[in-house]
């Protein structure tokens, strides 16, 4: 038999492995876990209730859905800007001839942003529930795949061996606190936005800037912020608020930048100790 090698794949900023990888001992000599299924990689739902609908209204659905919704759930239904995929819905695939559907449009959902759509004629409702079993049943064939990422996907880590990792190996402790910085961040971040936010420190409050120091004939320090940087040179803001450009090779310069230490760990996460970080993040609310 020949030897298989398995190689670590990242999709949509998460370490994922092949499935020979899982079940391994971690670094830290931890017993290995079980691994979780994703909801991801679940059988896509279907419509429970047979129903049929004419070409002309699924068509006529698909216009006023992509009119009215298609901003938020994608114009094929499959998630967009800020809606749920509704091709996996669980209100969709229970729903018969509108008796589930047609109750959440009319009063929409306020506290997830969704507003309501009461002025809708029923047939205007039932032209807007075809599309949406016939989206269903069409994704449903094609066996998997999607392009959202649901918290529910992200579930696979330990909280416990994530607050292990924080404080110990991954040293995150040296820069942020559970009960400072940190404090609640599970209810500011949720799922995708949460990882991101872990992997690629991003948003509003934005990190700490770089800053420049750079060493003057004189033997002055004069410090700087740091707009941009490469091997070549390095853009920084004079004083004054200019942008300011100078060669590596012509000045001698140190950059301190908070994020450094994000960067290198993205090297040396391996799949568990990322998402039980992220569990461990998650967990501070």
């Amino acid at each position: 038999m020949k030897n298989v090698t398995t190689f670590p794949v990242l999709i949509a900023g998460m370490l994922f492995q092949s499935p020979a990888a899982f079940g391994q001992p971690n670094p830290q000599g931890r017993p290995a876990r079980p691994p979780t299924q994703s909801p991801a990689s679940q059988p896509r739902p279907k419509s429970a209730a047979q129903q049929t609908y004419t070409a002309a209204q699924v068509r006529e659905g698909e216009v006023r859905f992509g009119a009215q919704c298609g901003f938020c759930h994608g114009k094929d239904a499959a998630g967009g800007e800020s809606g749920t995929d509704l091709t996996r819905s669980e209100i969709v695939s229970k729903d018969a001839r509108g008796d589930k559907i047609g109750p959440v449009v009319r009063a929409g959902r306020p506290n997830a942003g969704m507003p309501s759509f009461s002025t809708l004629s029923e047939d205007e409702l039932q032209v807007i529930v075809a599309f949406l079993h016939s989206q269903m049943d069409k994704f449903a064939e094609l066996g998997g795949g999607r392009r959202s990422v649901d918290p529910s996907d992200l579930a696979t880590g330990n909280a416990s061996d994530g607050r292990d990792y924080f404080n110990g190996e991954g040293k995150c402790s040296t820069c942020h606190s559970a009960t400072g910085d940190l404090a609640g961040i599970g209810k500011r971040l949720q799922g995708l936005n949460l990882l991101r936010r872990m992997l690629y420190p991003t948003g509003n409050p934005g990190p700490t800037q770089a800053k420049a120091t750079f060493l003057l004939p004189s033997g002055q320090n004069v410090v700087a912020p740091v707009v941009s940087e490469d091997e070549f040179s390095i853009t920084v803001l004079d004083p004054t608020g200019a942008r300011q450009t100078y060669q590596r090779n012509a000045v001698k310069v140190k950059v301190d930048d908070p994020l450094n230490a994000h960067f290198e760990r993205l090297g040396k996460y391996t799949d568990a100790d990322m998402h039980s970080v992220y569990a461990y993040l998650e967990s501070l609310k």
